[in-house]
């Protein structure tokens, strides 16, 4: 009854006339940014994260939530249609979905996808209502020592299923840890690398960093394929798919809901992991595999709908948890922390218009989403043939005078366009800023759960593999580790082979020959 009463508080929370537009402005902006080439959820969402700081906390997460979960269909059009995966979640659908752009039927490919994400995102969402409430009733016995070893283990896995080098993430999860602990020290208060800066006495400011390793290293590398022009937009057709269709569609897109949905939960899983393993699981399952990668819709089907229900799962764990499970998880974890409000077990009692609000917003946006995508697709379209040059440009004012707002100091903005530059080497030498963003977010929980654990055993570190769940916790970080350093020594063999882009990577973990 407590879960059914807190939904109805939610639906009450979201049917005001500023929230209902907040929920359509969100899933309407994401989905144009994933279509446009360049921005996505993360970077758009590091962009609009100044302008949430004057509205209600629960308002500011239903609109970020709308961009996320909005932003995973429009990168299936994309890869439908150009075969460009205007997500890296997207890329697995760009195999099958531009084969059937290429046979006439791009209609049938966006319309399942359309259907398939719908469906998904319910199932999750239903999943997420009677799953998060038990789990934070259990998360509310963690002590430090939990705490401490659950962002260890958060962090871990993050690197470990980063979509490129496992090494590279260690390194830029380590620079992400180091830039933490700039500022006043929580416990004794003093000063650690601020060489003398008064402005960095209260260390990084997370929207400056977000900001320019997302937002401003984006759009140089926008304005750097400014002068190339993109193939040509397949023809869209109606959406209506035929019986045939959803016949060997329905049971890939039950099984991708109920794939995606606990793969989303994991740290680190998200929509590439669960897009790929719905992939190869219809493939082996299929009578006819040889299909795939020929036009086969099965591969459209279950790999949208685990996507957007991994999407919706993994708001699971930071609501709970206070864990996010990806970089754009982390920014929603930093607007809400900017207001005071620290997501965990405590979210469900303290502030229950957030919780149960986030949570109804999302089956009114998904619904929405539905609603927007199926006759409006031939629109939106359209923004493909939208200059970037022109995008990347409004974007940077844009960024400008948002990180300006922050506290009116031009030394955010210095902050802002130095992590923009170092985001742009990172991208272009192979690194991912996204381990960087959520070390330097869940540092500052880490150390002061860490120090906190040794003032309660004296120093004895015993006490992280002497508890129950932060043992059970150690061990799994071990294996991990291990099992990413068996990995590397494995891919050391494979070095001459050179790099391959997502969408060929996408292919060969999902089984294609």
């Amino acid at each position: 009854m407590d879960t059914l009463d807190g939904l109805v508080d939610g639906f009450g929370v979201v049917f005001t006339p500023g929230n209902l537009l907040y929920v359509v402005l969100g899933v309407l902006i994401g989905t144009v940014i994933g279509i446009l080439p360049g921005l996505g959820p993360t970077a758009t969402i590091a962009l609009l994260l100044p302008f949430t700081y004057d509205i209600e906390p629960a308002s500011a997460i239903i609109l970020l939530a709308g961009v996320y979960y909005g932003s995973m269909y429009g990168g299936t059009i994309t890869s439908v249609l150009l075969q460009i995966p205007g997500e890296a979640a997207s890329a697995i659908t760009a195999i099958d979905g531009y084969q059937m752009t290429r046979q006439g039927r791009a209609g049938p490919a966006l319309g399942i996808s359309a259907l398939g994400s719908f469906i998904g995102g319910t199932v999750s969402i239903i999943g997420l209502i009677f799953v998060a409430p038990a789990l934070a009733d259990f998360a509310v016995r963690f002590g430090p020592p939990e705490y401490a070893v659950l962002t260890v283990f958060g962090i871990v896995m993050v690197t470990y299923l980063g979509t490129r080098s496992t090494l590279k993430s260690v390194i830029a999860a380590a620079i992400g840890l180091l830039l933490a602990v700039v500022g006043t020290d929580p416990i004794i208060g003093t000063t650690r690398f601020t060489f003398d800066f008064p402005e960095l006495f209260g260390g990084l400011d997370l929207v400056a960093i977000a900001m320019g390793l997302f937002g401003v290293s984006e759009i140089l590398l926008v304005l750097e394929r400014a002068g190339k022009k993109h193939a040509k937009i397949g023809e869209v057709g109606k959406l209506w798919f035929t019986r045939d269709d959803w016949r060997r569609s329905r049971g890939p897109i039950a099984r991708g809901s109920l794939l995606g949905f606990p793969i989303g939960v994991l740290p680190g899983g998200g929509g590439v992991l669960s897009s790929i393993a719905s992939y190869g699981v219809e493939k082996k399952r299929s009578k006819t595999p040889e299909q795939f990668g020929k036009g086969a819709i099965e591969g459209v089907a279950g790999p949208e709908t685990a996507n957007n229900a991994s999407s919706i799962s993994a708001f699971i764990p930071l609501l709970t948890l206070g864990l996010p499970s990806n970089a754009v998880l982390a920014l929603i974890l930093g607007a809400l922390m900017t207001q005071n409000i620290t997501p965990g077990p405590e979210l469900v009692s303290e502030h229950p218009d957030i919780f149960w609000g986030v949570i109804a917003s999302m089956l009114i946006g998904n619904l929405v989403l539905l609603l927007l995508n199926w006759p409006l697709v031939g629109t939106f379209v359209q923004l493909l043939r939208v200059r970037v040059g022109i995008i990347g440009g409004m974007a940077m004012l844009v960024t400008l005078v948002g990180v300006y707002t922050l506290s009116n100091d031009t030394f955010d903005m210095w902050v802002m366009l130095a992590a923009g530059l170092i985001g742009y080497l990172m991208r272009k030498t192979g690194f991912e800023p996204a381990p960087m963003v959520l070390a330097f977010v869940l540092g500052s929980i880490l150390e002061q759960a860490f120090r906190q654990s040794l003032l309660l055993s004296g120093g004895d570190l015993t006490i992280f593999v002497t508890r129950p769940v932060s043992g059970v916790l150690t061990a799994l970080v071990v294996l991990v580790i291990g099992s990413s350093v068996w990995t590397f020594v494995r891919s050391r063999r494979r070095a001459q082979e050179g790099p391959v882009s997502v969408l060929e990577e996408a292919k060969k973990l999902a089984g294609e020959d």
